[in-house]
């Protein structure tokens, strides 16, 4: 206890300044809070200083406001008896407005904590379910995309081997008819020989029978024919094997095309049956920036139907040709019949004639020799020989045809709920993000035009960038829920903060400031008859 008017020299009257940010620790939170808002020791904080400057010259200017000011000291100085008391219960620093206001801050804080809170609660759960059902439809499109593509793929893959089948049927057929040509134009070289032996025989002729008669001028119209036959034999077995070159290389396009389809078609079903459970998704960082495609639809679909307008087509030449080839066969075939009985005819009658000739001329010497006939006879006799005959083969062909501290409590709960749900909302997103991803990296193994832009490839290449923005505002609004988590707990430290003010204020009045006032002089004591 000190005499009054002594000055004070404790600490206690010289409190430490509280920081702006200062908020108590928090028993109830996790350590991570605890480093967050340090903790002064609150003896501190209520110390007050003597004097305070403000209430100090207005009681002063009215001593009963102030019986112990230094006026009113010096006037009954001499009557009073020294009274001991802390100064520091005589002047306070604040007024009960200000307490009042202190209070009203506090509530409205925390009423706006817990509003921002449940708002935020509320846009995050909205914001939830909006990305995911967003995230679910734009899967939904990419499947239902992959599934069009794969249909596409099919439509085209049935158009191939429907037109691999028929050009393999054709090529069968022209190979069928060109190997017929083969073995004709073998069988022309028997008549050529038999002509060619004719006309050498015929140069034996002796004297005037050596005659351009009508029988060479026939054999040798056979020999042009027969030459003229093989030429266009010849000519036609170039085309043939030319056609089936060309058969063939459409025939390995449409091979090559089939098997690119085939590829293509297993990896987009594949990816058209991948879900987010399915194994095998993972991420595939950056594939969504790699476009490795080749084509676009329109090409790829030209691609495929230029292999079958080519196909078609060859196939219509060879067909074509295999009906040219066989019209060839029968024109050249009936003219070198034609020629060759045109040349027995000639032989017939030049024989006819010759034997004509020499019956005359055996008369006319019987006429003259009579004594040598027998002798000029087997002199003149002479072996005539017949041509034997040719007669070409023809074979068929087969066809050959695939609000307080309870309720900041309770939103500091379901703020951290909701800060679960943000981060589970994410881990979803995720399986669609690896879902999209590696549906894109199997997509970049697509064989040679198979790498086409289609619908496809760029829904799943916006289903990336989607999915990805979703989880980049889910991220956004789980930095916003952890910030308002703060806040909440800032509001719970500050209210706890005030209760413990409230606690050392109640204790001081009413077990201190009570206590002490209990020994208070009464009235007679004050005026001095005691």
């Amino acid at each position: 206890m000190e005499l009054l008017g002594s000055t004070v020299t404790t600490s206690c009257a010289h409190p430490r300044a509280t920081p702006s940010d200062f908020l108590p620790a928090i028993s109830t939170m996790a350590s991570s809070y605890r480093a967050r808002f340090p903790h002064y020791n609150l003896a501190h904080g209520l110390s007050l200083p003597w004097r305070p400057s403000t209430y100090y010259r207005v009681a002063s200017s009215l001593p009963t406001l102030a019986p112990y000011c230094a006026r009113s000291q010096k006037v009954c100085e001499s009557t009073m008896l020294p009274f001991v008391s802390n100064r520091t219960t005589l002047f306070t620093r604040y007024t009960p407005d200000d307490w009042y206001r202190s209070n009203l801050t506090n509530y409205l804080e925390s009423n706006t904590s817990r509003h921002n809170s449940e708002r935020l609660r509320v846009d995050t759960s909205r914001l939830i379910q909006d990305k995911y059902q967003q995230t679910r439809k734009t899967q939904a499109d990419s499947t239902q995309n992959l599934g069009e593509r794969v249909n596409d793929i099919g439509f085209w893959k049935s158009e191939i081997i429907h037109e691999l089948d028929a050009m393999i049927g054709e090529t069968n057929e022209l190979t069928d008819v060109k190997k017929k040509l083969e073995r004709a134009l073998m069988e022309t070289e028997a008549p050529l020989q038999v002509a060619r032996e004719c006309l050498f025989h015929r140069e034996k002729r002796m004297g005037i029978d050596l005659v351009h008669d009508e029988v060479e001028a026939e054999l040798l119209t056979e020999v042009d024919v027969i030459l003229c036959c093989q030429e266009r034999m010849k000519l036609h077995l170039d085309k043939a094997i030319a056609q089936l070159a060309a058969n063939r290389a459409s025939q390995h396009e449409l091979e090559k095309d089939l098997s690119d389809k085939q590829a293509a078609y297993q990896i987009d079903d594949k990816c058209h049956h991948l879900r987010n459970t399915s194994d095998g998704v993972s991420y595939f960082r950056g594939v969504e920036r790699v476009d490795a495609t080749i084509s676009v639809p329109e090409s790829w679909a030209k691609f495929t139907d230029d292999n079958i307008l080519r196909s078609q087509s060859e196939g219509a030449a060879s067909a074509k040709l295999r009906e040219d080839i066989q019209n060839l066969l029968v024109v050249t075939a009936n003219e070198m019949w034609n020629q060759f009985n045109k040349v027995n005819l000639s032989f017939t009658n030049r024989i006819a004639e010759t034997a004509d000739a020499k019956n005359k001329i055996q008369v006319h010497l019987a006429k003259l020799e009579l004594r040598r006939d027998a002798h000029s006879q087997l002199s003149r006799a002479a072996a005539h020989g017949r041509f034997p005959g040719w007669a070409g083969k023809e074979q068929g062909s087969e066809n050959h045809l695939p609000i307080r501290e309870a309720e900041i409590l309770q939103e500091i709960f379901q703020t951290e709920m909701t800060i679960e749900s943000i981060k589970k909302a994410i881990k979803d997103k995720s399986a669609f993000l690896k879902v999209a991803q590696t549906r894109l990296d199997e997509r970049t193994r697509r064989p040679n035009v198979e790498l086409c832009r289609d619908m496809a490839q760029l829904r799943l290449v916006n289903e990336v960038y989607e999915v990805d923005d979703t989880i980049q505002t889910l991220q956004q609004r789980l930095r916003d829920a952890e910030d308002t988590l703060q806040s909440l707990v800032h509001t719970k430290a500050t209210l706890e903060h005030e209760l413990a003010v409230k606690a050392n204020s109640l204790y001081i009045d009413q077990e201190k400031c009570m206590s002490v006032r209990k020994s208070f002089p009464n009235t007679l004591r004050l005026v001095g008859f005691c």
